[in-house]
């Protein structure tokens, strides 16, 4: 799964090597999620013929490397605004073929192989990692700026308990991009409930974020990252294609890490909350100013998970 550990020069030379990358991004047309190119407004767009402009927009080409470049331009001025230390990374495009997920090896169920997967990091050689946020307790509305406008993808898992007095606010962050999954019902410890009240607590959920943003999730993550045998098997029930849960977490002030050597690796999962004040030492934005320090000082970008899972 991991790279291994890098310290000192190794560190400081895989560094620059992903900022050289993100330049050449910049460059050559890579980017992804909401940080994608603009519609381009050459020739082969502006006279309409069919699939010219998505023609014109195939990285490689000038229209898109200067899309890119528009918006990571963009980005720098939000980094600015927003009291970032540096410019998030571009991400290259999405793979063509998403790759193949299984459970994570020390993580599976007896009986499991035709479950949902559980995995804390999706396996990808790019320099890439995906930042999922859960529960919904906090509903800050400069996050949803925030992220708009530095264009940084982040994938939901809610839970409905939380989000009932503000429904809108999340319908607002799926118009912006962000995909809603499925955190349960009531977030509870899933491996102290029979099956059938797991099977409520999980399809519930998807009957509720179906009912109301119009799409039943295929990504779940069980609360506090614990799970049985049941709950997958209830998750497949539901309609669950998979389970990320982690590997590491974001506060505005530290990362806590599951690995050895407390390092991110291609394709390491991220989680941080909808939290605030009332329960950490700072907002959702300080949050965000701290993982993507991280992020970025390693030499990774952030993708959107849903394009790889």
């Amino acid at each position: 799964m991991a790279e291994g550990m890098m310290k000192g020069g190794r560190r400081s030379r895989a560094v620059l090597a992903a900022l050289l990358f993100a330049a050449i991004a910049s460059g050559c047309g890579l980017e992804s999620g909401p940080a994608g190119p603009a519609p381009a407004k050459g020739d082969a767009a502006k006279h309409g013929r069919p699939g010219a402009q998505a023609e014109a927009l195939k990285p490689g080409t000038p229209a898109y490397a200067e899309s890119v470049r528009r918006a990571q331009a963009e980005r720098a001025v939000a980094a600015k605004k927003w009291g970032l230390a540096t410019t998030p990374l571009a991400a290259p495009p999405p793979p063509a073929v998403k790759p193949t997920i299984t459970t994570r090896q020390g993580f599976e169920v007896e009986g499991g192989e035709d479950l949902p997967p559980i995995f804390t990091t999706v396996p990808v050689k790019d320099r890439v990692v995906f930042l999922t946020m859960d529960d919904g307790a906090e509903k800050d509305p400069e996050l949803l700026r925030m992220m708009s406008e530095l264009k940084i993808p982040y994938s939901a898992f809610l839970s409905d308990y939380v989000i009932t007095d503000n429904y809108d606010y999340f319908k607002q962050m799926q118009d912006r991009g962000v995909t809603l999954n499925n955190h349960t019902i009531n977030h509870r410890y899933m491996p102290g409930l029979s099956y059938d009240e797991q099977k409520r607590e999980i399809c519930d959920q998807q009957d509720k974020i179906e009912q109301r943003y119009g799409k039943r999730p295929t990504l779940f993550r069980p609360p506090y990252g614990n799970y049985n045998g049941d709950t997958l098997r209830a998750a497949k029930e539901c309609g669950v294609k998979a389970a990320p849960i982690w590997a590491s977490e974001a506060y505005p002030d530290h990362m806590e890490w599951r690995e050895w050597d407390e390092d991110l690796h291609p394709g390491d999962i991220i989680l941080t909350h909808f939290r605030g004040p009332n329960d950490w030492k700072g907002t959702m934005p300080d949050m965000i100013r701290n993982v993507m320090k991280t992020i970025t000082d390693r030499g990774y970008a952030v993708a959107k998970l849903e394009d790889y899972v």
